[in-house]
């Protein structure tokens, strides 16, 4: 390899960590390792030109979960399992806000809206708000998590939406700057970011682990971390992990756009906020779950015309609007919602599968990984 003195001194030498991915996860355990050592060396590496999948592609909700989802956890899960998982999607979005600041990320706590145009599903819902506000109360710290905001049904102007039930403990972020911001606090610390370098493979070898790029260079690295969720299967094919495409549009600006708010129905498939005077709107992965379980991005015409329809029906109806713009994020799921936070080999780790609730949890799953890899020096 045509790879200079300085360079491999400087670039590619022997490192302390090995992050591979820098979305939210990635950067939050760098972050987390060299805040608690300061002279060790910390190398993250990306295969693209930003970080990829789904840190730089969500919508932005600062969640921890809808009435609805809650309770339908709860049918295939006991109590302390989906609780302790809200209490951690909790945690990280306060260890998210402290590491950064809520005006570095834009942080809005307008709260987080469940539609229903079903009078019997909402009645399902509405008797457990007493019973889900008594359960979380010592993890939000707010004795109504969970009521009825039906009066503000007309102040949305939506169309067709008989209920809302509102989470009072939830907000919304500009994902765009949350992820410069974690970035800027990274490099700031001296963590080093090789971004457009692929990696072939991670390996162990006796005492020592490290990475094999594409291109065949090999670096080597006391530990290594995997973060790299819905892509994780191409490094580590033994994982519990499924990816899961989602679509996204955001329209054009909206004259005196009444929605402010982070919003969702349809179990969280469909979900809806406002964004700089406009709808970011995306989901509808439950039209095509095989053909949505893929890595690859792109959009398609079956979800993206009912996301269309969708807009004219319900969100904006009699609004003129365009759509301009579209994308596609990458995101991870499995046998359950917790996340992969494991020791592979005896110095690899990963920490992936964030199940949608990446802005949440992401920041408590880096640090939960750190701390793994230090029990086990």
């Amino acid at each position: 390899m045509n790879v200079s003195y300085w360079e491999k001194k400087s670039f590619f030498g022997l490192q302390d960590l090995i992050v591979v991915g820098s979305g939210i996860v990635g950067l939050s355990a760098a972050i987390h390792f060299k805040t608690k050592y300061p002279q060790k060396k910390v190398l993250i590496i990306e295969r693209g030109i930003i970080p990829q999948g789904a840190s730089t592609k969500n919508a932005g909700f600062a969640c921890i979960g809808s009435a609805g989802e809650l309770l339908s956890d709860l049918v295939n899960d006991d109590e302390t399992t989906v609780f302790s998982l809200v209490e951690r999607r909790k945690r990280g979005l306060d260890l998210l806000r402290a590491t950064l600041g809520d005006k570095a990320i834009c942080y809005e706590p307008l709260g987080g809206y469940e539609l229903f145009e079903n009078e019997d599903k909402y009645a399902k819902i509405a008797q457990k708000i007493d019973y889900l506000n008594k359960s979380l109360s010592e993890i939000t710290g707010n004795k109504s998590t969970f009521s009825s905001a039906d009066s503000e049904i007309n102040d949305f102007g939506f169309k067709g939406i008989q209920h809302l039930i509102k989470n009072n403990c939830e907000g919304q972020i500009d994902t765009g700057k949350m992820m410069l911001a974690l970035e800027a606090c990274a490099q700031k610390l001296g963590v080093q970011l090789l971004y457009g370098c692929s990696i072939k493979n991670v390996i162990q070898n006796s005492k020592i682990s490290g990475v094999v790029l594409e291109n065949g260079m090999s670096i080597e690295s006391n530990k290594v971390l995997v973060c790299t969720n819905g892509f994780a299967k191409d490094l580590l094919p033994e994982l519990d992990v499924v990816p899961a495409r989602a679509q996204v549009l955001v329209t054009s600006r909206i004259e005196n756009l009444k929605i402010k708010g982070s919003f969702h129905f349809d179990e969280g498939y469909y979900y809806f906020r406002n964004i700089d005077d406009r709808i970011l709107f995306g989901g509808g992965r439950n039209l095509d779950f095989k053909g949505e379980r893929t890595n690859e991005f792109g959009n398609t015409p079956i979800i993206m015309n009912r996301l269309k329809q969708m807009l004219d029906e319900l969100i904006l109806p009699n609004q003129k609007y365009s759509i301009d713009h579209v994308w596609s994020g990458i995101m991870a799921f499995g046998e359950n919602k917790n996340p992969i936070v494991k020791q592979v080999e005896s110095n690899i780790f990963c920490a992936v599968r964030l199940g949608g609730m990446g802005v949440a949890i992401g920041s408590l799953v880096g640090q939960e990984a750190v701390e793994l890899m230090l029990d086990n020096v």
